[in-house]
């Protein structure tokens, strides 16, 4: 799996900023939340946590990197971009998420860490049993993003028992998966198949890495 990994991705007042977030949902020690941002191409924001000027700015900033690691990783599915998602996702100290591949309409997953200073990053396998394990270790700044390929793609994370884990999950999204699964040169129909068998882990998914 071809991994792009950026550290000090944000500025430091940028990283500041998210660092200094008044995150109100509560977060049980096994459990995850989610506060769902995202901007489309044409600017139009929808966001439960940043203001509109925050993530336009954010979104003028940084998705010229995000575009320039996609076309790294994979040049065909530049022009299938169409909308940008920049979740904050806090976890539990004893949250475990089980080894998957992200949704098609990912074009370009990524994970920043923002805090604490020591936790527990992102796991990588060549299967989705758990084989050729890679780790990229936690480090506050430090970007993990990859393309994802159906069934190929296989990765987890945790937390690390001590503390709770705060990232920004930036991912570059499409809704014409149709389009994603002819670059990939895979077969859509066992994808759609997966999302209709169990939409709701499905749609769990979307939001993680």
């Amino acid at each position: 799996m071809n991994l792009k990994i950026i550290k000090n991705f944000f500025d430091s007042k940028d990283l500041q900023i998210i660092s200094s977030l008044n995150l109100k949902k509560k977060v049980d020690d096994n459990k995850s939340v989610v506060y769902h941002n995202k901007i489309t191409k044409d600017g139009e924001v929808e966001s439960e946590l940043f203001s509109q000027e925050t993530l336009k700015f954010f979104q003028k900033k940084y998705h010229p990197i995000a575009i320039k690691i996609l076309e790294e990783l994979s040049p065909e599915k530049v022009d299938l971009y169409e909308y940008s998602e920049f979740h904050l996702v806090e976890t539990g100290k004893n949250f475990q998420f089980p080894i998957h591949d992200d949704i098609p309409n990912k074009l370009l997953s990524g994970v920043i860490y923002v805090k604490p200073e020591e936790n527990s990053g992102t796991i990588f396998y060549e299967t989705k049993s758990g084989e050729g394990k890679n780790i990229i270790e936690w480090e506050v700044n430090k970007a993990v993003f990859f393309s994802r390929v159906e069934r190929k793609t296989w990765h987890s994370y945790s937390g690390d028992g001590k503390s709770n884990r705060v990232t920004i999950v930036y991912n570059l999204m499409t809704d014409d998966i149709k389009s994603v699964f002819a670059v990939e040169k895979t077969n859509g129909f066992f994808g759609k198949l997966r999302n209709f068998i169990n939409p709701y882990l499905f749609k769990y998914f979307k939001f993680t890495i």
